[in-house]
């Protein structure tokens, strides 16, 4: 069995071939269960870790499932918050074909899944983005929207300024500008797209700072107590999910807002299956302000794995 690693999978899935994928993947047909989720004490520390089982098919060609484990305090040791593995399988014999390096997949489809989302919802002249956040997945998310929308500058804001400075010199190229920020309440104003991707368990985007025809991408928050934005925020905007059966049970800045009577389920226009299945409508207005909120979905691994396989095999 072939193991593909994170440079392999870089090479197998650009941006340009992926979002395409996952948008025919969300207009057709597969099986997705909910996710599990396992938390597990890690000795030593407070938080617990997260285990996801992540299992999908389709109609009779290909099975996969991914094993990840979230690990929060590994960032204080230099290490991946996520890892993991993921195998795909014939459905005809059950034989594993192929398994791949699960960080470097969820971050890929990850941002391509933001990208997708952005396509039906940011401005199509959207030209500055913020990104909040300095993690793995923030190099991923700002090449993703840029593959989907003009970006010339684009904003990076860190609790740690040093790591934005650094994250904006990795990433300097000539199709944008990219510059460290200090103050989000102060450049949000600014952005076209502000994404998100932390582990925040409170807010860092008020509803406030927003301002008309903004879209806002939220990815980090996966569990009911993780929050990146706040109820203002929800409650401005225009919400969009990638799936609801996951994102009406698995993330606070869902979850919370329904709790709190910000947001009614019903509110929520559509999701990626409804957007790809042209079920719903994206943006209709230049001066409204969306909201895509991301909590990751095993369709999108599969039809990602799927796609690097075949390139392989040829």
């Amino acid at each position: 069995m072939q193991f593909l690693d994170a440079h392999q999978l870089e090479a197998l899935l650009p941006f340009s071939q992926l979002i395409g994928c996952l948008r025919q993947a969300f207009a057709g047909h597969y099986h997705v269960p909910l996710r599990h989720h396992h938390d597990y004490p890690i000795p030593g520390e407070a938080e617990n870790g997260t285990l996801l089982l992540m299992p999908a098919w389709d109609d009779g060609q290909y099975f996969g499932v991914k094993l990840v484990a979230v690990n929060p305090h590994n960032r204080r040791q230099g290490l991946p918050t996520i890892q993991g593995i993921y195998t795909l399988f014939e459905t005809p014999t059950g034989t594993p074909v192929v398994q791949v390096d699960a960080r470097a997949l969820t971050n890929l489809r990850t941002a391509a899944a933001s990208a997708l989302a952005s396509s039906f919802l940011s401005r199509p002249e959207s030209k500055t983005l913020l990104m909040v956040g300095t993690g793995v997945l923030a190099p991923y998310l700002i090449r993703a929207h840029a593959s989907v929308r003009p970006i010339e500058r684009v904003l990076i804001w860190g609790r740690n300024l040093t790591k934005a400075k650094n994250l904006a010199a990795e990433l300097k190229n000539t199709q944008y500008s990219t510059s460290p920020v200090g103050d989000l309440s102060a450049v949000i104003a600014e952005a076209d797209i502000v994404s998100c991707a932390t582990l925040s368990p409170n807010p860092l985007v008020m509803g406030r700072w927003l301002k008309a025809g903004q879209h806002l991408d939220l990815v980090g928050s996966f569990k009911p107590n993780m929050r990146e934005a706040d109820d203002e925020a929800i409650r401005r905007a225009l919400v969009y999910v990638d799936t609801l059966e996951g994102a009406l049970k698995e993330t606070g800045d869902i979850v919370e807002p329904i709790r709190n009577g910000i947001l009614r389920a019903e509110e929520i226009p559509g999701d990626l299956f409804s957007l790809c299945r042209e079920e719903c409508f994206g943006r209709q207005s230049p001066k409204a302000i969306t909201l895509f909120k991301s909590v990751g979905h095993a369709l999108e691994d599969l039809a990602a794995a799927k796609l690097a396989w075949e390139q392989v095999r040829g």
